[in-house]
């Protein structure tokens, strides 16, 4: 019986004509879906694609197994669904890893919600500095920015505006800056590694500006703290502007907006879990994320909704 992931590996690039597309919509590093759809030619004893020119093309033997593997990808698909619908209950341990600016301001609450509604579950919820990067990392993940390649899914579920903020007192006393230059002047409260190798600024009529902020005097490594120190005036600092907002509703006037017509780079919202087929408890608490990420995100969840025919130029 041919693996499943290899399985999976193969009908992508079928139906996209590209390892490159296909390696970045299934999260894999385009070296192991090579290596996954060589292990499958090798146990199946014949090549199913093969280049030609700049193209990927199937070769006979893979265009009539695309149609066999379809099926079986259905049919295991069916059984698996079938003796999920014997267990109603969603019961279990889930390890859940995230960000810490995710924990405080979102996920622990998104966390006690889904407690409340599956009694059977119990949730072990811890911080890290790096994302889950295991292929065999049981549980599920949820980061903010950038994310190395590994051999997990990565699903993005939204993304978080960042601006400058500043106590309004602060700014009374300092002055608020007109242009990112101005900024050089005032007082920065980091969190460590966020503003490492500088700040690219965007304005809303496009230039862009490079900020590179200056040694901060009090550096902190959680986001609570961060934000906190800011809002008692000890500075500048780079805030996600929902969590801003949220602070803003319980104590009004602590957080002003600096440089408002530039921004950096939004921050991607990412759920990292397994491939393949996952226990009744990990497609609940993925569904209860989805669906409770907050508006202001403005989501774009990685649905990609699969080509019907196989694309014949090879982009990579």
């Amino acid at each position: 019986m041919p693996d499943l992931n290899a399985l999976h590996a193969f009908n992508r690039v079928m139906e996209t004509g590209s390892l490159t597309q296909s390696a970045a919509e299934l999260g894999l590093a385009k070296s192991t879906l090579s290596r996954r759809i060589s292990q499958l030619e090798a146990g199946l004893g014949q090549p199913l694609l093969k280049r030609q020119a700049n193209q990927l093309l199937p070769t006979e033997a893979g265009r009539r197994y695309y149609a066999i593997s379809r099926q079986i990808l259905d049919l295991a698909q069916r059984g698996q669904r079938d003796l999920d619908s014997l267990r109603e209950e969603v019961s279990g341990d889930i390890v859940v890893e995230a960000h810490r600016t995710l924990t405080r301001a979102w996920l622990g609450r998104a966390m006690e919600d889904f407690l409340e509604q599956h009694p059977g579950i119990r949730i072990t919820l811890r911080t890290g500095e790096k994302p889950a990067q295991d292929p065999e990392f049981p549980g599920v993940c949820v980061w903010l920015g950038k994310i190395p390649e590994s051999g997990l899914r990565h699903e993005e579920i939204g993304s978080l505006k960042l601006g400058i903020y500043a106590h309004p007192d602060y700014l009374a006393q300092h002055g608020a800056p007109r242009e990112p230059a101005d900024l050089a002047r005032h007082s920065w409260v980091d969190l460590m590694g966020a503003t490492h190798g500088g700040i690219n600024l965007y304005h809303v009529d496009g230039r862009q500006e490079h900020f590179q902020p200056p040694s901060s005097r009090f550096r902190v490594d959680q986001p609570a703290l961060h934000i906190d120190a800011i809002a008692r005036g000890r500075g500048l600092g780079l805030l996600p502007c929902w969590q801003v907002a949220a602070r803003n509703v319980a104590h009004p006037g602590q957080l002003e907006r600096c440089l408002a017509d530039w921004s950096p780079n939004a921050l991607p919202v990412t759920l990292i879990y397994g491939f393949g087929h996952h226990p009744r408890k990990i497609s609940a608490l993925l569904s209860h994320l989805r669906q409770a990420r907050p508006a202001a995100w403005a989501a774009s969840a990685n649905h990609r909704t699969p080509k019907k025919n196989a694309a014949q130029q090879e982009s990579a």
